[in-house]
């Protein structure tokens, strides 16, 4: 099997140049075809000579590979499928708006930390995503020209998977790569502290915190990752990191029908946050299968928007996109991978 370049910073193409026998700058000209150029085969590399291009080709290959499958929301959010190892799937989800177009990018293969909101989490965890297949996903996808965000809100726990996701962000910031502004990108966690700790220090990308309820015992019952990281030393953990004027921090607050809408939980809510500059978007949740859990009404939400808003959190509703083509994470490629093991079992 042929290794992928697509996902190599500029010193590992540096070392695989060296260990070829070609000049050095030969690296910087792989960058430039795989990251700016978006080349899908070697043999592209047109300022690459034949003779190196056939040393690269013995043992190397870009890595990219197309969707095997889009459901167009009426809406205009497209959900892509990739597959991934051996009839594994990941999805992709691009949402255009008026004045931006965000990609939403997957960082595992399923999830080992088995959220009772995530559909994502009841594949359990079936493998971590290389740098390349999450590279392959921002430009595979048809519409990877008119991208202007990327959030790493899909399928997986990034900081569960934080070599592999922090090698991405270098390559998407980096003059190298896609020299991005960092304010673009937002990764998502639900507060794998270690996994915050590096990515603060060695990002200038903006953070989302899972939050979902700002009682212990209720996260833990929602979350389990509670247990090992509460929410409190989450936030103790933020207050440590000067986040600037550019760089955002948000917390993800998905509103669930008497469960975590309730004044209570409102005011608790803003006694945390309280000395952080931060964001809460509050979020319309998407029933799954099997899962007794259902959105709050729309009534519940505003007034909940409100009460932040009034005791001075900065907090919005974010608008649901895509239900009708199964939106929340998971639901696709779940329905992909049963569709798969049946057509093998009759196949037997």
């Amino acid at each position: 099997m042929k290794i992928p370049l697509l996902g190599a910073s500029l010193e590992e193409l540096k070392d695989i140049v060296a260990k070829l026998g070609m000049p050095p700058f030969t690296a910087r000209q792989i960058t430039d075809w795989l990251y700016k150029k978006r080349i899908s085969e070697i043999d592209e590399m047109t300022n690459i000579s034949l003779k190196n291009r056939a040393l690269l080709n013995e043992k190397f290959e870009v890595g990219r590979s197309l969707p095997v499958q889009v459901s167009v929301s009426d809406d205009g959010t497209k959900k892509y499928l990739f597959q991934t190892g051996n009839q594994h799937f990941i999805e992709t989800v691009f949402i255009p708006e008026e004045h931006r177009n965000t990609l939403c990018v997957s960082s595992q293969i399923g999830c080992k930390m088995n959220c009772e909101f995530c559909m994502t989490g009841k594949q359990g965890f079936m493998g971590q995503l290389s740098a390349a297949e999450i590279m392959n996903q921002i430009l595979s996808v048809p519409e990877a020209a008119e991208i202007t965000n990327i959030v790493f809100m899909g399928m997986g726990e990034p900081f569960d998977n934080t070599v592999e996701v922090m090698k991405a962000l270098n390559i998407l910031t980096a003059d190298y790569g896609y020299a991005w502004s960092p304010y673009r990108i937002t990764v998502s966690t639900i507060g794998v502290i270690p996994g915050i700790k590096t990515f603060l220090e060695k990002t200038n990308c903006n953070l989302a915190i899972s939050l979902h309820t700002p009682f212990h015992d209720e996260r833990l019952q929602l979350m389990p990752i509670e247990k090992v990281y509460p929410i409190a030393k989450v936030i103790d953990e933020l207050k440590n990191f000067d986040f600037g004027r550019q760089r955002k921090l948000s917390f993800e607050y998905i509103m669930f029908d008497k469960l975590n809408d309730t004044m209570r939980h409102a005011t608790e809510l803003v006694r945390l946050l309280k000395d952080l500059d931060a964001r809460v978007n509050l979020i319309k949740f998407h029933a799954i299968p099997k899962v007794a859990l259902r959105s709050s009404s729309e009534e519940k939400m505003i007034q909940f928007r409100d009460y932040l808003t009034d005791n001075r959190i900065v907090a919005t509703i974010r608008k649901s996109r895509g239900e009708d083509i199964f939106a929340a994470c998971g639901m696709l490629s779940t329905l992909e991978k049963e569709k798969q093991s049946s057509k093998k079992n009759q196949e037997k």
